[in-house]
């Protein structure tokens, strides 16, 4: 395996583990599935769609988002927002990520 597939192979799972945390940060505001897939892709969190969908509808099951129906256009779409539980989740995952993010600050400065 060379240096740039061993680099994109870890940058998947970096990104894997933080596409939670950057969903529901931008579902603080109503999104359909391709805008926040244009939002999170603008914010640096490229996802692809057969990632996203799934991951959304697993959000939803587990009370993280809430959802309507919008059939005011000519295509029906499928709005996402954080509900109360995701939001309180978002505030804990997000304190875990400062946490980690010092952690690893520390480990990296560390030349012992």
């Amino acid at each position: 395996m060379d240096e740039e597939s061993v680099l994109a192979a870890h940058l998947q799972e970096i990104r894997r583990g933080s596409v939670v945390v950057a969903c529901l940060a931008v579902l603080r505001q109503e999104h359909y599935g391709y805008s926040l897939l244009s939002t999170l892709e603008a914010a640096g969190f490229p996802v692809e769609a057969n990632t996203l969908y799934p991951l959304l509808r697993r959000l939803e099951k587990q009370g993280l988002l809430t959802s309507n129906w919008n059939t005011d256009e000519s295509r029906p779409r499928k709005f996402y927002t954080v509900s109360p539980e995701g939001e309180r989740l978002l505030g804990q995952l997000a304190q875990e990520w400062e946490q980690l993010n010092s952690n690893i600050r520390a480990v990296m400065q560390d030349k012992s």
